[in-house]
């Protein structure tokens, strides 16, 4: 079982922006020094409420270097918004300063405000995003690569630029709802699997998955990947008191983007906070979250987990309680799986 940390790297309004990148800097350095495999942070525009965040890609290039032979990914890039050349070149760029130990994430995304700003028309979203998935990926193996569309002409180019992985990084794919879920098999490298959704739905969706990955021929992933929120703590009481107020204000937040309403129709957020908590987030003792982790591999074949312990507002040393208590007491039993 590989383990991995998500910076969620979004703060409130008053943060001070600086100081928030070191204590990011300094989480990092707890996993890098008690081996953690992964870090991963996502995308946002345009941030709505009491939120702002550090774009993703210097975000990301800045925090390479601190975490050693972790592997580095885009939690995701939100592919649609931009130019594909763009994507192609910086992703390639990133794998490079990674040295090869990279994963390109990709998302459709969901928030009006961010398609309207980058005038991703209603009704294109779908077709854009898998038109630029596609030509990234000629453009990192191609020698010469021609496309005329409505928002990218290219005639005849080579791109000089290729990333380290050959044929190039693999692709994550973050889906929510069950046609992505189809989309991740045909397309991806494996399904980037969200913290959003409940257990149950997962269970659901998997089996969608598997089918998709029979009808294109292709085989079960060598590695699935999940993104958890989660927080250790002495027990769940602690925990839920502790993490409770940042995370009941994060799915808050998501509810009022609009996250829910890219997910199937039984997985509002609005709801209390131990409603909302069943079957989605891993609360309590070391052994407590290691039960509930459990049937993420036992039943799913999920292999790597990615753990989100840190939300806007909640002070850095109680997010790095719960990251060492993980290291401490349930890193080492996971290391079994």
């Amino acid at each position: 079982m590989k383990v991995g940390l998500f910076t969620t790297n979004q703060h409130f309004l008053e943060t001070d922006m600086v100081k928030a990148l070191d204590e990011q800097i300094a989480m990092v350095h707890v996993a890098r020094d008690n081996n953690w495999d992964s870090l991963f942070s996502g995308q946002h525009y345009l941030n709505e409420g009491n939120n702002k965040q550090l774009q993703l890609v210097p975000f990301l290039t800045r925090l390479i270097p601190e975490a050693g032979d972790m592997t580095t990914g885009l939690g995701v890039m939100l592919i649609n918004l931009h130019n594909p050349v763009y994507i192609a070149e910086t992703v390639a760029t990133l794998d490079v300063i990674a040295r090869g130990n990279f994963v390109f994430g990709v998302g459709l995304g969901y928030r009006d405000v961010e398609f309207d700003a980058f005038n991703v028309p209603k009704g294109s979203r779908v077709k854009r995003f898998e038109e630029y998935l596609e030509l990234v990926q000629r453009l990192w193996s191609e020698e010469s690569v021609s496309h005329h569309s409505d928002t990218c002409i290219l005639d005849n180019v080579r791109m000089n630029i290729r990333p380290v992985q050959q044929p190039r990084p693999p692709i994550w794919f973050a889906a929510n709802n069950d046609k992505a879920i189809r989309r991740a098999a045909r397309m991806g490298d494996n399904w980037f699997i969200n913290p959003h959704s409940t257990l149950d739905t997962i269970r659901r969706q998997m089996l969608i998955y598997r089918d998709e990955l029979k009808t294109h021929a292709k085989e079960f992933p060598r590695e699935l990947p999940v993104i958890k929120e989660i927080f250790c703590a002495k027990d769940r009481a602690t925990a839920a008191r502790l993490a409770g107020p940042h995370l009941l204000g994060k799915y808050r937040d998501y509810a009022k983007w609009g996250q829910d309403d890219a997910m199937p129709d039984d997985e509002s957020f609005d709801k209390d906070f131990e409603e909302l908590t069943r079957g989605r987030f891993v609360l309590g003792s070391p052994q407590e979250c290691y039960e509930q982790l459990q049937p993420y591999w036992q039943e799913l074949g999920i292999n790597h987990l990615i753990f989100r312990t840190h939300w806007a507002g909640m002070p850095v040393d109680t997010a790095m309680d719960s990251m060492r208590l993980i290291s401490r007491e349930l890193l080492p039993e996971l290391r079994k799986v």
